[in-house]
């Protein structure tokens, strides 16, 4: 990409961001799809944002860093978790299905963000004395998810950009 003059970054950078907010709503609507749908457009929506985010928004970004939204607008790396579930060790005493049951003890058949329903989790794993962590839970809401346990869109391991939901 050359060089563009502010004024044309900030217009593109407008429009850019208008097209991210777009596609949130799109996610919103393809959650209320049948799972193989919501897979297929979350994975394919999930390429395009990708796309946008890396090469149409990063390269006004480098040019013109006073474009790019403060930190708060952007996922903090906490937020996305890398750890999968063959990684974990349960402390001695919690089983699977124990862990299982605390989080299903805290969803609804009603789509809730991701990081909500770890939070949740969390806080009722601490009410019972269990030592099991926020990447813990969310570990295993991939693997309810993946093995269609529970219904979930979006990439899991992204916190504020996934829902689960029980499934009916």
């Amino acid at each position: 990409m050359g060089d563009m003059n502010r004024e044309q970054a900030v217009r593109i950078n407008d429009h850019l961001l208008e097209a991210c907010a777009a596609l949130d709503r799109a996610r919103m609507a393809i959650a209320g799809l049948a799972k193989a749908e919501r897979i297929k457009l979350g994975d394919w929506l999930d390429g395009v944002v990708g796309a946008l985010e890396d090469e149409l928004l990063q390269p006004i970004y480098d040019q013109h860093p006073d474009l790019k939204p403060p930190k708060s607008n952007r996922e903090p790396y906490e937020y996305v978790c890398e750890l999968a579930w063959d990684e974990v060790q349960l402390p001695p005493g919690v089983t699977e299905q124990q862990l299982d049951e605390i989080i299903f003890s805290v969803m609804k058949p009603t789509w809730r963000k991701t990081a909500a329903i770890v939070t949740r989790a969390v806080d009722r794993c601490k009410e019972l004395g269990l030592p099991i962590d926020d990447k813990m839970i969310a570990a295993r809401l991939k693997v309810l998810s993946d093995s269609d346990r529970i219904e979930g869109i979006g990439d899991i391991r992204s916190w504020l950009h996934s829902e689960v939901r029980l499934k009916d």
